[in-house]
């Protein structure tokens, strides 16, 4: 480890030093840390997709911090220790990659991607798991877990090999929440339930599309947000409310948000 690293560690076991600690970082464990986890994590997906490197550096840097504090947890209760959580990757990563630590070859990262799956599915038998479903995460953002169970059903053949189908089945789920809609009596958990098939076919087609579906939806809310803040700066130069235009009104100072922004592309 380097000296950096060993700063980083001795400055979070000063923090948990149950005489002269800090009494925020004392009161924490693994469930109370959890939510930051994710806020950092999201904060370094923000800063790329912003495109502001200048900034990746601390963003990193409070993820990291998230990592140590959970190797201080385990050392304190005699578990695990960041040299422990290191070798576990270090291990990991090499025996992934056998076309680069071992005899393997793999001439095209879709070989690459295969062998990553076969490796996996033999650690999934290890840890007797009767699906290859058992070990994603309940808690991942819904489309990014969405997306994941499609991937891996497709590694045992539960996949279209067309987009055709994958389409249709989108229109299918529309057709669906159409008909819970204009039902005679509506019930709001079936129309649940079809709205939950129709984003779930849209995470298919992402996928056949090699396209993201959480960071796909990320940035259209960023661009719905800055397109937004576009017509709400003219309704201030009208110097009217916004509630006080009609929708029609709105629009057009949409249209010209994305008109403004497209002469300057």
């Amino acid at each position: 480890m380097s000296n950096d690293i060993n700063h980083l560690l001795n400055i979070m076991a000063k923090l948990r030093d149950p005489k002269s600690g800090c009494p925020w970082d004392l009161a924490q464990n693994y469930q109370s840390i959890v939510p930051f986890t994710l806020e950092e994590a999201y904060e370094v997906a923000d800063t790329i997709e912003r495109n502001a490197l200048d900034e990746l550096p601390g963003e990193l840097g409070d993820l990291l911090f998230q990592v140590i504090f959970y190797c201080q947890l385990g050392k304190e209760q005699g578990l695990f220790d960041f040299a422990v959580v290191v070798d576990k990757i270090c291990q990991k990563l090499t025996e992934r990659h056998p076309h680069v630590f071992g005899p393997m070859v793999a001439a095209s990262s879709q070989e690459v991607k295969q062998s990553w799956e076969r490796i996996k599915s033999v650690e999934r038998a290890g840890r007797s798991l009767h699906s290859v479903l058992d070990d994603i995460p309940l808690n991942l953002p819904a489309l990014s877990r969405a997306a994941k169970v499609q991937r891996r059903a497709a590694t045992v053949g539960f996949d279209w090999d067309e987009l055709e189908p994958v389409v249709g089945k989108i229109h299918e789920e529309i057709v669906e929440v159409l008909d819970e809609v204009n039902a005679a009596e509506q019930d709001q958990q079936k129309i649940t339930d079809e709205m939950g098939d129709l984003l779930f076919a849209v995470v298919n087609l992402a996928r056949h599309l090699k396209v993201e579906p959480e960071q796909a939806l990320r940035r259209a809310t960023t661009k719905f947000e800055r397109r937004f803040r576009g017509v709400e700066a003219l309704a201030n130069a009208a110097q009217k409310p916004m509630a006080a235009h009609s929708l029609s009104q709105l629009d057009a100072y949409w249209d010209q948000v994305k008109r403004e922004e497209s002469a300057k592309e």
